[in-house]
């Protein structure tokens, strides 16, 4: 197993943020370099113990999709090499896991796409019969294919909150009814080739989180462009399609592993109430999910 990076430590770079996986640090006035660490988050919560290994998985994963997805959009690749803006000393440490990539506006929404009846959509369609506002037919079981993917966008939370799904009305309240029609229709897109490609590997992608900012670079009005990661298990559901049935969760390639072990996790001998601080994940947990995320990428790229 990989040597885990929980957290990275440059000084060489001003450090503009630390997220739930990622460290952000300026490089200059229009560029951002990302390093992706080996922390873990389920239900918003960071886990204690690093995966090792994910980060650099996660980044090889995000340059494949960003490839496979050109045409579509913009996206914010340099194409500059991450390796040579820090220390000789620092290098290492961000060996294949960091990206250098174009300084944005970052949209305030996460541009969710829905291909199938999972998760948080599936919670809300027992309720309503709907997803973020979209009617969906009656009858659907859980994990069900929906008859067209569908755009659920939610906001985004500061660290320690929940993401808040919401309505495209919503949405286009908060960046603009033109923009937010946009990125809809753009994020089904990337969602259906990429869909329809991971289908040809033996992977069903049930649903995916977009993030999108706007360049001014070279426009008075914002170029939107996809940025932060693409299609990873930390953003997405992805499910082996010989295991899929449904009616249930389906195994799967994602975090979901992880969450479904924290479902049935307990404190001080309750359940766990999905706030921090986790409870500790056992070596099998952390050994079983490197290996979910390595199958996911080998079968994507084989």
């Amino acid at each position: 197993m990989p040597q885990a990076l929980y957290e990275s430590s440059l000084t060489s770079l001003p450090l503009l943020g630390r997220g739930k996986v990622r460290e952000n640090y300026a490089v200059g006035d229009d560029r951002i370099l990302m390093v992706a660490s080996d922390r873990l988050s389920a239900f918003d919560v960071i886990m204690g113990e690093p995966i090792p290994g994910k980060g650099a998985l996660l980044t090889k994963m995000a340059l494949f999709w960003f490839d496979k997805l050109q045409g579509i959009v913009p996206n914010h690749l340099t194409g500059d090499d991450p390796l040579a803006v820090v220390t000789a000393a620092e290098r290492e440490q961000i060996r294949d896991r960091a990206m250098l990539v174009k300084r944005l506006k970052p949209l305030p929404i996460e541009a969710v796409v829905r291909g199938y009846l999972a998760g948080s959509g599936w919670a809300e369609y027992q309720q309503s019969g709907s997803v973020c506002g979209v009617a969906l037919p009656p009858g659907l079981r859980n994990a069900d294919k929906l008859p067209a993917p569908i755009f659920t966008p939610a906001t985004k939370a500061e660290m320690g909150d929940h993401d808040e799904n919401i309505s495209f009305e919503q949405a286009a309240t908060i960046i603009g009814t033109e923009l937010a029609t946009r990125v809809r229709d753009i994020s089904i897109q990337l969602y259906q080739r990429a869909a329809d490609f991971a289908l040809t590997k033996g992977i069903i992608i049930a649903d995916t989180k977009f993030e999108f900012g706007l360049d001014f670079t070279n426009s008075a009005d914002g170029t939107l462009t996809l940025m932060d990661e693409v299609l990873t298990p930390d953003s997405s559901r992805y499910w082996p399609v010989e295991s899929y049935a449904p009616g249930s969760n389906p195994p799967s390639y994602d975090k979901q592993f992880v969450r479904d072990w924290l479902e049935q996790a307990t404190v001080d001998g309750k359940p766990w109430g999905k706030t921090a601080p986790a409870p500790a994940l056992p070596a099998e947990v952390i050994a079983r999910t490197v290996q979910k995320y390595e199958e996911a990428l080998q079968r994507l790229t084989a």
